[in-house]
């Protein structure tokens, strides 16, 4: 506190009134929900920031203190998702925020929750964002921390203290610039008065200069976008054309009156809610499943079978997926007979599509053979979160990997919002686009390879009677030595080793034996002994 008080008093003293901006241009930054909207409501004393989120800059303007001020809000992101994960839209509209109130802001305000933790994850993510604009940034940056009636009768400083190094080094890196703002308490005009004069000294630290990006960054994204923007057209374009030939090749009795569905992708795609969305009813429970799973119902009068297929680790090759996920992936698809309309390929749209991803999808799929590929549509989840950007402008940003998978599925592709289930428009143009890939397919569903299909059952039905057999074995066994126990070999002590890979769950295994949290979850380079009854 004395420090930040010192530097404020050397700067306070060393300007002139002269030196009091009337003008501002301020840029918010910070992760969803961290009060970014409600910041910029409070800067300029009236509602101008809308708090659902926007894929998208905003900029809004307000007379504030006999000074004009222009905020640029930039869109968030997830708290605790690095960086390469985050879509590439996400990353050029932080790069660009900063040209919105040219000839640049005077500050950047991160802004950070006060009520929860800032750990070393937070940290890296965050550094990760601003580095994207150069390191001059941080010379123009404060830290403005949200929710600060959360704080109560705590001081800032006692905060920071106590949250340890990541929270520290933020500041340090910011030139121990920061402000507490109480987003509740709109009535307390000095806690803008006093945002305004820091901002202010933040420009008398720099010279009275401005934060300028480099001009050939800026230069070079602006060109991505513009041709990123063209193709997207051009994609939309295509697909419409595309749609409107086979519908018009197609007559009523075209019209299916049954359709059955395979929904295939990594965990945590949303699978599960895509097969609920369709059927408009809770018929998959959202916890996983290492079997296919499979339901019915009546929708716009047709009936619908949905099979859902075990999902793959989003990182992991089908090298690395266990033999058991591999052949419910083949057998999903003889679950309907005689076979799927369509496979539906579910695909997050809110984190990165990259090559190590589009190689786990292929091959995947490609165990269901080449022809797989002519019946599959990629269905885009969490729609919500594309907001004012359409999905071809994702697509063409995303890069070559996503554009590979789409155009390996020869453009088919369909968004749904799994949170707004009252629009029936998104699931009816979905049932339509099935009926297309039917067409396109003279009118055939997919079939497996039969001798394929076989051969999975047949070692399927051979490994569960081993299984069955090892199970009465090791039951036997242990029956055996429990007859031949007595009382007084009951161990009164035990002594246990755990040994594994990293990331095999030793500490967890631990801390569930002693039936509490004795072993700490981070790695250990060394043995860890505890005890317990």
């Amino acid at each position: 506190m004395k420090r930040m008080k010192k530097q404020r008093e050397n700067i306070r003293s060393q300007m002139s009134d002269a030196k009091r901006l009337s003008e501002l241009r301020i840029v918010l930054m910070g992760y969803k929900a961290a009060g970014k909207s409600s910041a910029g409501n409070s800067i300029l004393g009236r509602e101008e920031f809308d708090l659902k989120r926007s894929a998208q800059c905003v900029r809004r303007h307000g007379g504030v203190a006999d000074r004009h001020i222009t905020v640029i809000e930039a869109p968030g992101w997830w708290k605790n998702e690095p960086i390469e994960e985050s879509p590439e839209l996400l990353k050029q509209e932080i790069v660009l925020s900063v040209s919105l109130c040219p000839p640049g802001p005077q500050a950047v305000l991160l802004i950070i929750r006060v009520d929860i933790g800032f750990k070393e994850d937070e940290r890296k993510v965050l550094q990760g964002y601003l580095d994207l604009l150069g390191e001059r940034v941080w010379s123009h940056t404060i830290v403005l921390f949200t929710h600060g009636d959360s704080l109560l009768d705590t001081s800032i400083e006692q905060h920071i203290e106590s949250e340890g190094q990541d929270l520290r080094w933020l500041l340090d890196k910011c030139g121990n610039r920061y402000h507490v703002l109480n987003n509740q308490n709109r009535s307390d005009h000095t806690q803008i008065k006093e945002l305004l004069e820091k901002i202010e000294e933040t420009v008398a630290q720099n010279n009275s200069c401005h934060f300028e990006i480099d001009r050939k960054i800026l230069q070079e994204m602006k060109e991505r976008r513009r041709a990123e923007e063209e193709r997207a057209e051009e994609r939309m374009k295509r697909m419409k054309k595309q749609r409107d030939d086979i519908r018009s090749q197609m007559s009523e009795a075209q019209r299916l009156s049954e359709l059955r569905i395979v929904l295939m992708g990594y965990r945590a795609a949303g699978k599960s809610s895509t097969g609920n969305s369709i059927l408009g009813r809770e018929e998959f429970d959202l916890k996983r499943s290492a079997q296919c799973v499979r339901r019915h119902g009546e929708v716009a009068d047709r009936h619908i079978t949905v099979n859902e297929a075990p999902g793959w680790w989003r990182n992991y090759t089908v090298e690395d997926s266990p033999e058991l996920l591999k052949q419910e992936i083949l057998l999903s698809v003889s679950l309907c007979p005689p076979g799927p309309h369509a496979v539906l390929l579910i695909i997050r749209v809110d984190t990165r599509f990259k090559e190590i991803h589009r190689k786990a999808v292929q091959g995947h799929l490609d165990l269901l053979g080449e022809r797989v590929w002519s019946h599959t549509i990629v269905l885009f989840t969490c729609g919500d979160s594309l907001l004012d950007t359409s999905i071809e402008q994702h697509i063409e940003s995303e890069g070559q990997d996503l554009q590979w998978l789409l155009d390996k599925c020869g453009n088919r592709y369909h968004v749904l919002n799994n949170q707004n289930r009252s629009d029936h428009t998104q699931i009816k143009e979905l049932l339509e686009k099935i009926e297309e890939t039917v067409a396109q397919n003279n009118g055939c569903h997919f079939e497996i390879n039969r001798k394929l299909l076989q051969e999975i059952k047949e070692r399927r039905r051979a490994e569960e009677e081993r299984a069955e057999e090892r199970m009465k074995r090791i039951t036997k066994r242990r029956d055996n030595i429990r007859s031949q126990m007595s009382d007084a070999q009951r161990l009164s002590e035990l002594r246990i080793v755990l040994m594994g890979y990293k990331l095999a769950g030793k500490s967890s295994a631990g801390n569930l034996i002693l039936g509490r949290e004795e072993f700490d979850l981070k790695r250990s380079a060394q043995c860890v002994r505890r005890h317990g009854e």
